[in-house]
Order: structure tokens, then sequence, then C-alpha cells
């Protein structure tokens, strides 16, 4: 078990002007392949078959490793880094196999063309629901043990001794007979040239005995982001780049009709004002500014269409219909729910809702194209390369082999940059009226939160019935709601159903399953789709169903405790036996936040448990409510098994920031509705958690090296209901409905 607490916790942007195409491609994988690069370069692999100065240099040993004659390493990686830290443990995952020298590690991103040219030898470039090492942690560590492999064999064909003979560690190997020994980077060219082993013979290290993987090393992308010096989308200078602003229709399924650029197109520095699609239009200008000044005195005409109408309490009522229409919605039917909730003696009943959220990333979203007729090039902070690759050549109508994405860092992600690729698309479109010219379309925050995939809108209708002792017999659950599958993998409802609804219900262990067992159970759903884009929210359904489970468990709990006397954590573990992973984060958590032991005066604690992405949390809440209904969360201590924990200090850093996520949302995150649009565009009606609100945070992780499971994800879901059945405790009534702020809280 692992404890930690709160902590204080590449190419400058300057010189990208006034270089050639060619200078930017090479001079930016030269710099990676210099000692320890603390950061990915620009665009850290030109395209497919072009050879870097790094390739010059060093020596490709398996696909994800480049080591060269200084015996330093280059991690080729796939995965995204929007400031998980997926890079930093990709890389040790690998370092530990491989057994080179850490100090000498950097990574570069390798780009879809490049893994298209070679059959996709880095398999899926996606980054999202948690899986940007627990979908990639075997091969990239075969990878690893590979390459070790081979340099081993070529010191002992070099020596003319038999491999296990050899020893290495820290990139030397070492031949204790003979005294020899020799650095990696004098083997590597020879070890390049060998057969790369069978994955299926390679066996990997456990990770009990891990020295790279598993310990909290600093991250590798620290210093740039320190400095400054760290690249991102929104920093990307091409020579003879244009900068493009953009407007799209502010109904969701409305029409660009017409606009009047006779007075901005002779504003200065404006080139053009552009159609964007059949609902856009941009100001291209010689800078963003520029672009973005015209655009907001160009003259536009929309048609906004039927969707106009929809508000806010519209879609409420939508949802409602949804709990109370006739048909079977059943997600889970054991046992017969209904009748023993009608015969029980004591029945608790509840109406849950959870509202639209936007993702606002701090880095609005971004794309610089480069089109001619014969090849297209962007330069992206995505979470999926290939959905980019894929946007890019659908949009400019060239072959994938003709396209091309480099990757950068993201300024956030959170689902919004993962499978919708409207950005990239719209910068497609563009760049095709500027043939050769460099063109960066950058979103405003406002065009940003209000053309966002939202998380989905829901409402849960609930109702358990506690037999005559105190014990739980029935329970049913009922949600309507928006179905994310339906914007964006149809072929995931089946049957007019989408399980993804009631995500963290599921029987089935492995990704999301309920923690409780309950002799009756029924688990509905009803799919009630509105106007409104809507998307993967970091936690997708599990952050809604957790309130929805966890807070109704609360309100039964406190039910139960008038026949049985039991607190929250007792009514919970009686039900989650049969459960002995969920239960020992339970346990872990209330253990370490002293559940049961006194808390200062006006201070009440609130429990809850979840599992979503593989891994399962759990959080203790302290809270105290003020005058004026102040609220305060003074600390939060949560527990985590993600199976494998490949970097402890980076774990903590993705719960701390899940707290200040989840609490941003808990405390205030609402996109409303009004005449089609949403009425929240920027941070001062859409605000975020500040500073001083943040409460000290300890983290337990809790790993039980049997399984990978999710990081970035999964404790964001225990935060707003431990929090708000902290907030039960304090006042004695339930909040059933987020944000805070719409029940009168103010926030500390």
């Amino acid at each position: 078990m692992t404890s930690t607490s709160n902590r204080i916790g590449s190419i400058p942007a300057s010189g990208l002007a006034g270089i050639s195409r060619r200078q930017f491609v090479v001079g930016s994988s030269a710099l990676a392949s210099g000692g320890l690069a603390l950061g990915l370069t620009l665009a850290a692999t030109p395209p497919a078959g072009a050879q870097t100065a790094a390739m010059a240099q060093g020596a490709e040993v398996t696909v994800w490793v480049l080591i060269q004659p200084d015996d330093s390493v280059v991690v080729r990686l796939a995965r995204s880094e929007m400031g998980q830290g997926t890079r930093t443990g990709l890389a040790q995952l690998v370092a530990e196999e491989l057994a080179c020298d850490w100090r000498k590690v950097s990574t570069e991103y390798v780009t879809p063309g490049r893994n298209l040219a070679s059959k996709r030898a880095w398999g899926d470039m996606g980054t999202g629901g948690s899986r940007g090492i627990r979908g990639s942690h075997d091969y990239v560590r075969q990878g690893g043990a590979a390459a070790r492999a081979m340099l081993l064999q070529a010191a002992a064909s070099e020596w003319g001794v038999p491999v296990a003979e050899l020893a290495v560690s820290d990139g030397t190997i070492r031949h204790a007979a003979s005294n020899r020994s020799t650095g990696y980077g004098k083997v590597a060219l020879a070890a390049s040239k060998l057969p790369v082993p069978d994955f299926k013979t390679i066996k990997l290290k456990d990770a009990r005995n891990w020295k790279v993987a598993g310990k909290p090393l600093p991250r590798l992308d620290t210093l740039g982001k320190l400095d400054g010096s760290q690249v991102f989308g929104a920093d990307v200078r091409l020579p003879g780049m244009l900068s493009a602003a953009i407007r799209d229709c502010p109904v969701f399924g409305g029409k660009l009709i017409s606009f009047d650029d006779s007075k901005v197109k002779a504003m200065r520095g404006v080139k053009a004002v552009v159609k964007v699609g059949a609902t856009g239009v941009a100001v291209v200008a010689d800078n963003w500014w520029r672009a973005k000044t015209a655009l907001e005195q160009l003259p536009v005409v929309w048609d906004e269409g039927a969707n106009a109408n929809v508000s806010s309490s519209t879609i409420a009522a939508h949802l409602k219909e949804g709990l109370d229409a006739p048909g079977d919605y059943a997600g889970r039917k054991e046992g017969d729910a209904l009748k023993a909730i009608a015969g029980a003696a004591r029945k608790v009943e509840a109406l849950y809702s959870t509202p639209f959220l936007a993702h606002a990333c701090m880095e609005p979203m971004n794309a610089t194209v480069l089109y001619t007729s014969e090849r297209a090039e962007v330069w992206v902070p995505t979470q999926n390369g290939e959905g980019s690759h894929a946007a890019l050549a659908a949009a400019t109508g060239l072959p994938l082999d003709k396209c091309e994405v480099y990757k950068l860092d993201l300024g956030g992600g959170f689902g919004r940059r993962g499978g919708n690729q409207d950005y990239v698309r719209q910068a497609a479109l563009i760049a095709m009226q500027f043939p050769g010219t460099p063109i960066k379309l950058l979103w405003t925050r406002e065009e940003d939160i209000a053309h966002d995939f939202y998380r989905p809108i829901s409402q849960c209708q609930m109702s358990a019935g506690l037999d005559a002792s105190g014990q739980l017999v029935g329970l049913q659950l009922r949600s309507s709601g928006q179905s994310i599958n339906a914007w964006v993998n149809p072929q995931g409802i089946r049957d007019g159903k989408d399980e993804r609804q009631l995500q963290g219900f599921w029987k089935e262990p492995g990704d999301a399953q309920m923690g409780y067992t309950i002799p009756n159970l029924l688990t509905e759903y009803a799919i009630r789709n509105t106007h409104v884009p809507v998307g993967t929210w970091r936690g997708v359904n599990t952050n809604q169903n957790a309130v929805y489970l966890e807070c109704f468990i609360e309100e039964v709990a406190r039910e139960s405790a008038k026949s049985t006397g039991k607190d929250a954590l007792e009514f919970r573990r009686a039900l989650m036996q049969n459960h002995p992973k969920h239960l020992a984060v339970l346990n872990a958590a209330a253990e370490k936040a002293g559940w049961g032991k006194p808390l200062p005066t006006g201070v009440f604690r609130g429990i809850a448990q979840f599992m979503g992405y593989g891994s399962y949390s759990a959080a203790v809440a302290e809270v105290s409510v003020g005058p004026n209904n102040a609220l305060k969360v003074h600390r939060m201590v949560l527990a985590l098994n993600c199976g494998h924990a490949v970097n402890p200090q980076q774990i903590a850093a993705q719960i701390e920031g899940g707290v200040a996520y989840g609490l941003s949302a808990t405390f205030y995150g609402e996109n409303t509705i009004d005449k089609g649009r949403v009425k929240e565009t920027n941070f001062d009606t859409y605000p975020i958690l500040r500073l001083p609100q943040m409460p000290v945070v300890e983290t337990i992780i809790v790993p039980t090296y049997d399984f990978w499971g999710g990081v970035g994800e999964p404790t964001i879901c225990v935060v707003a209901p431990a929090v708000l059945n902290a907030l039960q405790a304090a006042t004695g009534k339930p909040a059933r409905s987020l944000p805070l702020r719409n029940l009168g809280y103010t926030f500390a």
C-alpha cells in the first residue's frame, strides 16, 4: 500500500519563426537525439520514409527503441500526452525491460503515417478511456525486452561467449569471466540487424521486482512546462503561416446562410473571409488576434432551424418522459425487485439529475494544416492520431498515404480531443482554400465551450425496499439520458439499448462492475437524445452513475440505521462481501481517513465507492457548512486499486487533478440551453475550482498486481458522491441535483 499527499507540483516557440520547413522537421528531431530530452519535439517524426538526424546517429532496435552511440535511448510512443503522465509511465515500462540507464531516456511520438506504412507496428494510437498504459503495457514491455535480448546477443557474438554468461544493468553489458563490458550504444547497430525475437517467447519481469517501473520517478516533460519551452498546438509557428478564427452556427444543427465581408476584408492583416462547411465561417489573417477581431465585426445570417425552440426545460421534460414511459429497458434483472420493494416494510425513493458539462480544456481546440494538391499535413494536439489522420484525409479527399499527422502535447483532453475531430476537419477545409500556405486554426474560449461534445445530461429515478430489520431487500434504478454512442458509435446501440448508459452498474467483473450484491435488483435505462452533441468526458457515465447509486445508497443506509444502528460504512460493507476488491479500497479509504473518530466541531464525513475503467476506487470527504451556506471541503482521502502501479507519484497527481475536476463539476459545472444554444461560454459563467477551494488530498494506492486498470478517470466518479454524502451528514438532507450552486451553496 502506498500513501501520498498534496504536493506542489523541445523547441522554444520563439525559435520556430524564420526557419525552413526542412530545418524545422530535421532540427527538431535532432534535438530529440541529443542526450536527455525532457519532453517531445514539435514535429518529432518527419514524413514516412524520410531519415532524421536521430536515425543517422542511432540504431533502431525494435520499433520501440532507438539507441544512439552515447548509450542514450529514445523510446518511440504511439499514445498521447495530455498531462496524465502516460509518456513517462510507458517509457518506464520500456526502460524496465530494456535495463537501460533511465537518466539517458527520452521519448518521441510516432506519426500515424509511419504507423500505417509499418502495418500498424505501434498498434492503436488512441489515448482515452484510461487506456494509455493499460491498453499497451504488454507490447511496449515486450518491445523493451526484445531489444534487450538483441543487444545481449550482439555483445555475445562480438565476444564469442554464450548469452547466458552476460549480465546487464543501466545499459552496460558485462561478462564477468573475462572482465569485459560495453555500452548499449556500441552494439546497437549490430543488434539492429538481428531478427526480433518472437514476443510469445519473452518472459516479462515480475512487477514486484521492478527497479524503474513502479517507482515515483519525476516526469520527463516537467522542465519544458516550467521554463515555457514546451510547444503546444497554440504555440505552433511555421514559415509563411496564416491564422484563422472561426464561428459556427450557435444552434446545434443550424446552418450558415450568408455573411457580409465588405467591411472586414479591408481590415488590417485580413486575407480572406471563407465559408467552412455548411455551418461555419472563418476569417484568415496574418495573425490570430486580427482574425478574431475581424470575425467579431462580421455580419452573419444563420438558419437556426427548429432546434432554436429547445431549452433546458424542454430537455428536462423529455428526460422525465423517459422515466415514466412504458416498456422494458432492463439492463440487469435479478430476482423480482418490484415485488420485493412493493412488499417491503419501508421504502426509500429519490429522483436525481446531472447536467450537460463542457470539457473546458485549458488549451482551446486548434490545428495547423499545410495543404497542397499532392499532400496534406497537420500539427495537432490530439488524443487519437489515427482519428486525426482519417479526418484530414476525409476533408481533403487525399489518400491516407498522402497525409500525415504530427502530434503535439495536449493542453488538456479529457475525451474532447479523441473521437470528435471537428477542429482538424475545419482547419483542413480552410487550408484547402490557401494551397501551400500553413493555416493555424485556433478557437476562442467562447467557441470552445459553446461547440463542445458535452457530458450527457440524465435523470435517475430510484426506489429501494427494507425489511423490518432494516436489511435491503430490493433496489430499482431507472436512468433516462442522452446516448454517447448515438453520436459517435451507432453500432454500439443494440435493440435500441445503449449499455454504456449503465456503466458502473454491470454485473460482469473487469471494467465497471457494481460493487454490491442485492438480492433483488432491476437496472433500467431509456435513451432520450437531444440536439445537443455529446461525447466522452473524463469518466463518462461512471460520474453520473456513481452520484446516483452512492448517494441513494447513503439515503437507504440512513433509513436502515433507524433499525440497525449501523452507519453508512457498515451498511455498505454488508453488501460488499462478494466483492473483495471493492471492499478493500473502501476499507483503505475509511481507515486512512479515520472513519468513526471524532472530527472538529462542524465538520462531517461522507464516503463513496465505485468501479470504472478497470480500477476500484473509494473516497472519504470531510466538509463543513458555515454561514450563508458556505460549503468547504477540508480534506479528501482517496484509495485506488489499479492492479499495477507504474508510477505512484503520477497516480497521486492524477487523483489530485481528478479531485479538482470533480469538485469543479460538483460546485459549479452546468451547461444550460436557451433558444437552442449553450448559455455558458466562458469561465465567468462556467467557473472552475479556485486554488483556495482545493482541499488537502491524501491518496492510498492498493495494488494487487493481478490486473491492469486505468488511472486518469476512475477516481473522479467518487469525488462528488463523497462530498454530497458528507453534505447530507452536515445538513440532514440529501442534495439530489448538481451543481450545488443551484441549491444556494457558496464555496469557501
